[in-house]
């Protein structure tokens, strides 16, 4: 009975925050990577190259990586709702103002602060549903969280290509700005809801019954009482001498970058394979998502059942990066095209749900966090490097598809580096 009890409690606090979250998490991925959808527009309205995108681009990660402590600091002080009120406040607002840049210095800046406010959310509300899940529901509850991801994708191209054909020139401006402020101006409004309809912690929960807060505050402190020993600081020091830890650091740094390189460039491949129109271009990309999101959850669906995780990562991860190298051979062909993106997409979103299972396994208990932390700080570096090589690469030789391709290797030998010199055990470990 107190099982049943405890379970509604949590489904209680899971429809209370979820939803709420999950859509602001799915803007967050809106206003990240709309930028690859009007650069088919701005690029010519304002006189820039694809190296200036590619700089644009990066500039969202560096302002993730310069701000990430900072932003704990201030979450720490003064809480999650009004940490998440000034992030989002601040990405909307420079989401919105990117419809009025007028050159690449312009679009430089608020790609930077976008990054500065944004790049802290997704780990801010990691540790917010921290505090209001035990352990044993915490996977689950993450994984529900993080599906933002493929649905913002699914959901990012056809609203784009929507708004760019159907508002283009509507009351003087251009379908690529009317993008930017429809899909920034809703993160303002959104900013000040969670302000309103968040708690910081379960103790000041007025929408929970006294018996209900006592069961998350009893799970809270006997999940304390078992991890405190593990509680270690944060020494990157302690980190790298570690076996691995630098290993996991470079595969994740890879795949990071073969994953950007898809989210920003995927359309412009698409409009590269003489595809005009721009709604067409979101449509097909919107469904090339679809078939990516199917195709992760068959994908973790095997690797569940089979306890395998190292050789569902790494020949996914192969795929992808096959089918990346063969699009030159398909520039002619809008359906191959698409088709090679999106078994591409099918791999690099399956590694995303599995990834993280290898190195929590792998690692030592002493070092874990810390340990994560490094490697997910490799990850963002990739977000730097990524389209800025690629678009540096356009310009020098004149084709997207040798910048596409060289991060393609680079995401195969991660991937052989992960089957090579990863022992087997963590694999089946992290199931």
């Amino acid at each position: 009975m107190h099982t049943q009890v405890q379970a509604s409690v949590y489904r209680k606090i899971a429809w209370r925050l979820l939803p709420f979250l999950l859509l602001c998490y799915v803007f967050a991925q809106l206003t990240r990577f709309n930028i690859s959808f009007a650069k088919q527009q701005f690029t010519d309205d304002l006189e820039i190259n694809d190296a200036v995108f590619g700089v644009a681009a990066s500039l969202f990660y560096v302002g993730c990586i310069v701000f990430q402590v900072p932003a704990g600091i201030f979450t720490s002080r003064f809480g999650v709702r009004a940490a998440l009120l000034c992030m989002m406040f601040a990405w909307g607002a420079a989401g919105t103002l990117m419809a009025f840049a007028r050159h690449g210095g312009d679009i430089y800046a608020l790609r930077f602060v976008l990054g500065a406010f944004q790049g802290s959310f997704f780990p801010t509300v990691i540790l917010y549903l921290s505090c209001w899940f035990p352990d044993r529901l915490r996977g689950r509850i993450n994984a529900l969280f993080t599906s933002a991801l493929p649905l913002g994708s699914i959901v990012a191209g056809p609203l784009a290509g929507v708004i760019m054909a159907g508002m283009d020139d509507f009351h003087g401006l251009r379908g690529w700005q009317w993008l930017f402020i429809v899909e920034g101006l809703p993160v303002i409004l959104l900013a000040i809801a969670a302000y309103r309809l968040l708690t910081n912690r379960p103790e000041s929960a007025a929408w929970l019954k006294d018996n209900e807060r006592h069961i998350v505050l009893a799970d809270a402190r006997a999940g304390r009482m078992v991890n405190r020993s593990t509680d270690t600081p944060l020494h990157l020091r302690k980190v790298l001498p570690e076996a691995g830890t630098v290993l996991f650091g470079f595969i994740y740094f890879g795949y990071f970058c073969a994953l950007n390189a898809l989210n920003l460039w995927g359309p412009s491949l698409l409009t590269m394979s003489s595809l005009e129109r721009i709604s067409s271009v979101g449509w097909i990309s919107g469904l090339s998502a679809l078939v990516a999101a199917i195709g992760m959850l068959l994908i973790g669906v095997s690797s569940d059942r089979l306890m395998e995780r190292r050789w569902h990562i790494g020949l996914s991860g192969i795929a992808s990066a096959a089918c990346l190298l063969l699009l030159p051979l398909a520039s002619s062909s809008i359906a191959a095209t698409a088709s090679l993106i999106a078994v591409a997409g099918v791999g690099l979103y399956a590694i995303l749900g599995l990834f993280w299972t290898i190195p929590t396994a792998h690692l030592k208990l002493e070092n874990r966090a810390s340990g994560l932390a490094f490697i997910n700080m490799c990850g963002l570096c990739g977000g730097i490097v990524s389209p800025t090589l690629v678009g540096w690469l356009k310009v020098w030789t004149g084709s997207l598809y040798v910048g596409v391709g060289a991060i393609a290797i680079l995401l195969a030998l991660s991937m052989m580096a992960l089957l090579a010199f990863v022992p087997s055990r963590a694999g089946r470990e992290g199931g």
